[in-house]
């Protein structure tokens, strides 16, 4: 099992208190802008930090019934700890060229700044300061950080064509969406299913869904939780974190560990994931 900080991620304990009970409408911070880029703002303004006000997201009705999330535990670690194996998927930092976004690993990044990457390594360790996390960067080398509690799209298809491979019921999948953006959906109430210490709103779909956008245009926000109707794996993307985690099978995670299109590390059943976790590289005070 992988092991969640008290206060659920890499921000300060008040940044994304435990949503209340489900009645607790609760509005995430909205991120700082960014200085020095040149589309920076516009990246990283369009990651949802407001609320959903009565929207069908992708589409489809938001589940009323939350039976299928009963093997799921309602607290205590980030992943359910039924899996073989677990991995931690890295969001890229993108280095803007002409047009592009190109994605930059975190391992390029900690070479250039003299630190080592290992498992455990946390953004402001690598980068050498709290500022590298929301308002500045490090162009040439990177313009814009990873995204926080949002699984960009690029890699959720990734992502998701290689699961789709490690689960019998690809066409049939659970996906939540953290209930403290205030998503409100049509058609009366919804009752929010409580996992791993946070509230959810459901949508049920095809594994494609997690590379779909959740919220309305021009924000965006993918799925912070989801998983195949065999429970062959589970992905959460917790809205604190610049990391996506997995648990499933052995060969699941071996071949996750492999995928070279994804920069991902292995993840021990009881890793930490806030700054903390990362003792080789100092993590500088905040100011």
């Amino acid at each position: 099992m992988i092991a969640r900080p008290s206060y659920g991620g890499e921000r300060e304990p008040d940044s994304h208190p435990t949503p209340g009970p489900p009645t607790f409408v609760q509005s995430a911070r909205e991120p700082p802008p960014r200085q020095g880029r040149r589309r920076g703002a516009a990246r990283g303004l369009s990651v949802l930090r407001g609320r959903f006000r009565d929207v069908t997201p992708a589409g489809r009705p938001v589940e009323t019934d939350v039976y299928a999330t009963a093997w799921i535990p309602t607290s205590g670690w980030l992943l359910p700890t039924v899996f073989a194996a677990y991995a931690r998927v890295l969001h890229p930092a993108i280095r803007y060229v002409g047009d592009d976004d190109v994605e930059v690993s975190w391992a390029e990044v900690a070479e250039e700044n003299a630190a080592l990457a290992h498992p455990l390594m946390q953004w402001p360790a690598i980068t050498g300061g709290w500022e590298f996390v929301h308002e500045d960067d490090q162009s040439p080398l990177w313009d814009d950080s990873p995204a926080e509690g949002h699984l960009p799209v690029t890699v959720a298809e990734r992502l998701a064509a290689l699961l789709r491979r490690h689960t019998t019921t690809p066409d049939d999948c659970w996906f939540g969406v953290w209930a403290g953006f205030g998503w409100h959906a049509e058609g009366g109430s919804v009752r929010d299913a409580v996992l791993l210490g946070r509230e959810y709103r459901l949508l049920r779909g095809p594994v494609g869904l997690a590379a779909t956008n959740l919220a309305p245009e021009p924000a965006e926000q993918s799925a912070n939780i989801w998983w195949p109707a065999d429970h062959a794996w589970c992905v959460v993307t917790d809205i604190d974190l610049m990391s996506t985690y997995v648990g499933g099978s052995a060969a699941c995670i071996e071949s996750l560990l492999a995928a070279p299109d994804l920069e991902v590390v292995p993840s021990a059943a009881l890793d930490r994931v806030d700054t903390g976790a990362d003792l080789i590289n100092p993590v500088p005070p905040r100011d």
